[in-house]
């Protein structure tokens, strides 16, 4: 088994809620991710799965603490040096970690500033971080640009003029600029061209292999997940219902939301239109559940899923969080 570069303990995010006063009455927050734990291993692709609102990007914001999370270690190991706990580190360190942990964004529009140019934009961090400037830093953002398929003298335009897949690749070329050994992909490929999609896996693959980095694939299209990730945890309100290894995932799902996912997916072949999932209504999130999380709409569901907790259960190679896993 590799060694881990990333260990997340009983990760908490709580928004709002207060302990009340003269005036108000206590109110419980909303709980985004809850008590999640899990290890992300050197060289691997960790994909994380799951509907809108099941807290995927929460806990990415969580872990580079774009957000401070409520409760919680979360822990880097870097090649060298020691390892450092970011849920309760000083700025100083966290922008020493910022350079080997970095952050790929969902919409590459959004994420690049209008009014700076490629080479700005590129090398913000490496101006920061490293004091380059003039012919040091062209040089450098050169070589990134050639690296994700783009041209040289592109450093010199403004991102509104290139295409969506060009603008990802320059937020890719942005989070490769430190050589990190962790990169965390927010639905990186979710707003392009299912074509552009394509290439963008295959590039990420590439660049995975030459520079020998770790990503943590945060997605909700479970085609994307199976050709990219090694292992996947599917998240629902908040908790890893299911984390397993990709291949026995898609084969053999052991957690009812886990085989709901994968049944809602369309079929192509049309002597498969009747394989559909029973239909699972929505229900509020903001509702706490005593019980499983699922249970409200699952079609398993019992009195104790309804009142109890489940454990987290060992089943195969797959740890499950249901009270039935492996009998249903």
């Amino acid at each position: 088994m590799s060694e881990a570069i990333l260990e997340v303990k009983d990760l908490t995010m709580q928004f709002g809620g207060h302990k009340g006063g003269w005036l108000t009455k206590p109110r419980d927050g909303f709980v985004a991710v809850d008590a999640v734990s899990f290890e992300v291993r050197r060289g691997e692709t960790f994909g994380i799965v799951g509907e809108s609102g099941s807290g995927k990007t929460t806990l990415g914001r969580c872990i580079l603490r774009v957000l401070d999370p409520s409760s919680g270690s979360i822990r880097f190991q870097p090649k060298s040096g020691t390892a450092t706990e970011l849920a309760d580190a000083p700025l100083d360190e966290l922008r020493r970690v910022w350079r080997k942990v970095r952050m790929i964004f969902q919409d590459p529009q959004a994420s690049l500033n209008p009014r700076l140019r490629v080479i700005d934009v590129v090398g913000q961090a490496l101006q920061k971080s490293e004091g380059l400037k003039g012919k040091a830093l062209g040089d450098r953002v050169g070589e990134l640009l050639e690296s994700v398929g783009l041209r040289r003298e592109f450093m010199h335009r403004y991102p509104n003029a290139f295409s969506g897949g060009q603008r990802q690749r320059l937020g890719i070329a942005r989070a490769l600029s430190t050589h990190p050994e962790l990169v965390v992909a927010d639905e990186a490929v979710s707003a392009l061209d299912v074509s552009i999609q394509a290439q963008t896996l295959n590039l990420l693959q590439d660049l995975q292999e030459k520079f020998d980095l770790t990503f943590l694939f945060i997605a909700h299209d479970l085609a994307v997940v199976e050709h990219i990730c090694d292992r996947v945890a599917v998240m629902y309100r908040g908790q890893f219902v299911e984390v397993a290894e990709t291949h026995t995932l898609f084969a053999q799902p052991q957690h009812p939301y886990t085989r709901a996912l994968l049944q809602a997916v369309p079929v192509a072949d049309p002597r498969q239109r009747g394989r559909r999932a029973k239909r699972v209504e929505p229900v509020d999130v903001g509702v706490p559940s005593k019980g499983c999380r699922f249970s409200p709409r699952c079609p398993h569901a019992t009195d104790l899923c309804r009142t109890t907790r489940p454990p987290a259960r060992r089943i195969g190679s797959a740890d499950v969080l249901c009270h039935y896993a492996g009998e249903i």
